[in-house]
């Protein structure tokens, strides 16, 4: 298999290759590698739930399912939501298809890096793609303010937010996304996808979807496959006021459902004390594997509220060298972020296991960082892969014609387009060091609100010491951890969140804020936008501070906005 590694993550650009591809170039038999890298439950479905549809699995492969409208009805009593508000698909990937589609005009504004259907199904069907930098050195953190002022001064009239982010992790509080989402009222639509929240326990009801089906202009976006650790039955749904969802019903097939997502909607109901005990579960091997994961020389570990953790390895090592020693030494799977936009290949996403297996991928990475064959992890003149398991198509694309899409691309050029190189593997494209935009808010700990400052300035990250987690308790915050014998360093005392300060009315942002005119109508092919990048300037950078999270509360149960069903 080692021969072959490589080329398999070359044929798959845009995500990590199949757990059945690696299974068949394995040539071994039983299970595949430990999966660190595709981000579902790994305590959910029960063995029981499991041996009930395996009892059942003649009946579920050999007869057609109920239509979608019967299943989006069982899920909708469970949710306690009104099924006219609800449209159901095969996966949220065929959702964000429709989406495009059906509601997105000719331009899409979303940060970076994550989930890259964001950005390249819209470039697929020639829309303009905004993308609006993270920052590592504020811990990838997003600033609404600054995003707000972004997506005025580009003009953009759909805009998306994923909360939490993938592949970082990072959360925004319910009160400032609701916020934001009135002062975006101006838009044609506003996106949220919540496809990782609920994972996320740093507020007893953080979910929009009520909100959302009061706005005329705002979608919710949620996942199944992730929550229930059914990633392969594909199902997801979305949340809307009557309108827009029954525009994306209206288009999806009668049987867009399969009989396996029609049998697992129908268990729910009988099993939310296991779902939410899996949730519980999952939120308490995050704090232990952030404990481990930090005790490593010169990683750094971002605060999340996903099911994974984003990290960056320690310098001079290779994200795809990690990624394919970790698999042929060790038969561990992980997510090298080198493929999405806005990240590189120092970093990489780890999906939250049990504690037996977070022992073994930690055994690895120390393998291979820092065992007698560390250079293998450090490629020199003559060593390492030379690929960096590139979006070097993507970024060609996307830079440019500035986000424009395949149209733009093709009236530029005449013959088949090549591919330009991607930028050298683990560093990056740096940023400028000064980004035009309006002065904007600072952000500090987890407030997604920040209050108006002249500069965003990160405080220093607290460094926990790795310890067993015996209960749930507050998240450490980022863990960026210095190179192997620091000195101790004491953990500051939190700061107190400030209290979220309100949106000005939509207008359109200063004319004096922008260093050039800005002109009317889409932004040139290849112009970076006012406040924002091309894609080649966003890849990564090299900051080495991160903003620290806050506390969070008790778990919660099941994935519903009424509560319904919630346990400890």
């Amino acid at each position: 298999m080692s021969g072959n590694v490589t080329s398999l993550f070359r044929g798959t650009a845009a995500h990590s290759p199949s757990m059945a591809a690696l299974t068949r170039e394995s040539g071994e038999a039983g299970a595949g590698p430990v999966d660190f890298c595709i981000p579902c439950n790994p305590y959910f479905p029960t063995p029981a739930m499991f041996e009930e549809m395996a009892g059942r699995l003649r009946d579920i492969i050999t007869y057609y399912p109920s239509g979608a409208d019967t299943i989006t009805a069982e899920l909708c009593g469970l949710l306690e939501l009104p099924p006219q508000c609800v449209a159901m698909g095969n996966g949220s990937t065929e959702l964000i298809t429709w989406i495009d589609h059906l509601l997105v005009r000719d331009s899409l504004a979303v940060p970076v890096p994550t989930f890259g259907r964001w950005t390249d199904q819209p470039m697929e069907t020639g829309k303009r793609v905004d993308m609006f930098p993270l920052q590592e050195s504020a811990g990838f953190a997003l600033d609404l303010a600054r995003y707000a002022e972004f997506v005025r001064a580009r003009g953009t009239r759909t805009v998306v937010i994923c909360n939490p982010n993938n592949p970082d992790g990072g959360y925004l509080h319910k009160q400032a996304l609701v916020q934001f989402m009135d002062a975006m009222a101006d838009r044609d639509l506003v996106v949220i996808d919540e496809s990782f929240l609920e994972f996320a326990d740093a507020e007893a009801e953080p979910s929009v979807v009520r909100e959302a089906m009061l706005r005329p202009n705002v979608v919710v976006l949620r996942s199944l496959g992730k929550n229930f650790g059914l990633h392969g039955i594909r199902f997801g749904y979305l949340v809307a006021n009557p309108a827009l969802a029954g525009r994306v019903r209206a288009m999806l097939p009668k049987w867009n459902l399969n009989s396996f997502a029609e049998h697992v909607v129908f268990m729910l109901r009988d099993h939310g004390p296991e779902y939410a005990q899996s949730l519980h579960q999952v939120r308490r091997d995050r704090l232990e594997m952030a404990g481990r994961l930090s005790a490593l020389p010169g990683l750094t570990v971002y605060p999340s509220q996903g099911n994974f953790l984003f990290v960056r390895l320690p310098v001079g090592a290779e994200g795809t060298v990690v990624r394919d020693r970790m698999l042929t030494e060790h038969r561990i799977l992980v997510r090298e972020c080198g493929n999405k936009i806005g990240s590189s290949s120092r970093f990489l996403r780890l999906v939250v296991r049990p504690q037996v297996d977070v022992h073994r991928l930690v055994s690895g990475l120390e393998q291979v960082l820092y065992g007698s064959r560390r250079g293998a992890a450090v490629p020199g003149p003559a060593t390492g892969t030379g690929y960096s398991s590139g979006t070097a198509a993507v970024d060609r694309l996307v830079s440019e014609t500035n986000g424009a899409g395949m149209r733009a691309l093709a009236a530029q050029s005449a013959g088949p387009p090549g591919l330009a190189a991607a930028p050298a593997a683990g560093t990056g494209m740096p940023l400028p060091a000064a980004v035009p935009v309006a002065p904007a808010a600072a952000t500090v700990g987890p407030v997604p609100m920040p209050v108006p400052a002249p500069q965003q300035v990160p405080r220093p990250a607290p460094v926990p010491q790795p310890a067993p987690v015996p209960q749930p308790a507050p998240y450490p915050g980022p863990v960026p951890v210095p190179h192997p014998a620091p000195a101790p360093r004491p953990t500051p005392d939190p700061v107190p969140p400030p209290a979220p300060a309100p949106y000005p009315a939509p207008a359109p942002a200063p004319a004096a804020a922008a260093p050039h005119p800005v002109p009317a109508g889409p932004t040139p092919p290849g112009v970076p936008a006012r406040g924002g990048l091309t894609a080649a300037q966003v890849r990564g950078t090299d900051g080495l501070e991160s903003v620290p999270a806050g506390g969070r509360p008790a778990s919660r149960g099941w994935p519903d906005p009424a509560g319904m069903g919630r346990t400890g």
